[in-house]
């Protein structure tokens, strides 16, 4: 589903980049057996490729490397703005109710599911939004619908984290497994008797949220114009600092100059890629989601007895197949049947 959604032009390169991703997560230590794979014999690679580097390599370094080339002339004064400005008018507001309304649901909806929510919502949403704009070549210049949908996904998705974290103590993402180790640490257990036990603990915590957005809120509206003012620094001095914050960030992430280097090839790849049409976030999709898809199939390999039609036979998983492969086709069947009707409708203006 989500490959169906970031693919902008062909779902075969977006399912393409995706298993890219997923091989690159095989690198390192089997989480198994405890046998190095694919590490060429070196032992950086036991620890496998990191998801930060790679992730400031494709986004960060592609983009640097894609302004050196076609660098953007003129001072930096030309932009000009003031700070009222910067608020969405009425006509925005307008077109990112829809938006923030998909992002919401399909945020919620994606945090329900194990994995990282937050990542996978704000691809989705993006990705979204973009097939269903008209036209979609304002994404990239600056279309509302490609912010407001995304950050509702985003916000949502943490709300829809808290739901099998509350409801039955199962943390989905890395932040509520931190907030259940500290619930856990105060003798407080997670689970479906939560809120009769504790109901002011519960509702305390669904309070905190609604109070964090209010104080993310007042302290992010005047900081507006201190944000929108780094568009006035020249990309001759923002490109060189954002490849030194890269380097940085990939730098703290193990202390290791290995994954400097890992950042930079994966820029260079990612930008080359990009050239020819492939988008980066499957990669990274792949990437993120690989080690959780090796053990889940791993494990469902070792109840089938290494028998693959165990996953058509069960109905549950016959069903999730089934639904899979129809999402992933399902750009291909929209462009037929708009084709069709396109031939049909023009027949019938002939006639």
């Amino acid at each position: 589903f989500v490959l169906s959604l970031l693919s902008l032009q062909s779902a075969v390169k977006s399912f393409m980049m995706a298993i890219l991703g997923i091989m690159l997560a095989t690198v390192g230590m089997d989480n198994i057996s405890g046998s190095p794979r694919f590490t060429l014999g070196y032992s950086a690679f036991f620890g496998g490729i990191e998801f930060v580097p790679l992730l400031m390599g494709v986004f960060g370094v592609a983009e640097v490397i894609r302004a050196f080339l076609h660098p953007v002339t003129g001072p930096a004064s030309m932009i000009s703005f003031r700070v009222r400005d910067l608020y969405p008018n009425r006509e925005e507001l307008r077109r990112s109710v829809k938006p923030i309304l998909r992002g919401s649901v399909l945020g919620f909806l994606v945090g329900l599911i194990p994995g990282p929510a937050a990542v996978i919502a704000s691809f989705s949403s993006y990705g979204l939004e973009r097939k269903l704009s008209r036209p979609p070549e304002g994404f990239g210049n600056g279309a509302v619908e490609g912010v407001a949908g995304p950050e509702s996904a985003n916000n949502s998705a943490c709300g829809g984290g808290m739901v099998p974290l509350l409801a039955l103590g199962l943390p989905f993402s890395p932040p509520t497994a931190v907030l259940i180790s500290g619930l856990i640490l105060h003798n407080v257990q997670p689970g479906p008797l939560l809120m009769q036990q504790k109901p002011d603990l519960f509702w305390g915590i669904v309070g905190s949220m609604y109070v964090g957005n209010v104080i993310l809120f007042i302290l992010n509206l005047p900081l507006v114009g201190v944000f929108a003012s780094i568009a006035r620094v020249r990309q001759s001095i923002l490109m060189p600092l954002v490849l030194i914050l890269c380097m940085v960030g990939a730098y703290a992430v193990n202390n290791s100059v290995f994954d400097v280097w890992v950042m930079m090839i994966a820029g260079l790849i990612g930008f080359l890629l990009e050239r020819r049409g492939y988008e980066p976030a499957p990669l990274v999709l792949g990437l993120v989601l690989g080690n959780m898809m090796e053990s889940s199939l791993r494990r469902s390999m070792v109840i089938f007895e290494g028998s693959w039609t165990g996953f058509f036979q069960r109905p549950i998983s016959a069903t999730v197949l089934i639904l899979t492969i129809l999402v992933f086709l399902s750009p291909l069947l929209l462009r037929s049947l708009r084709g069709a009707h396109s031939r049909i409708w023009g027949a019938d203006s002939k006639d």
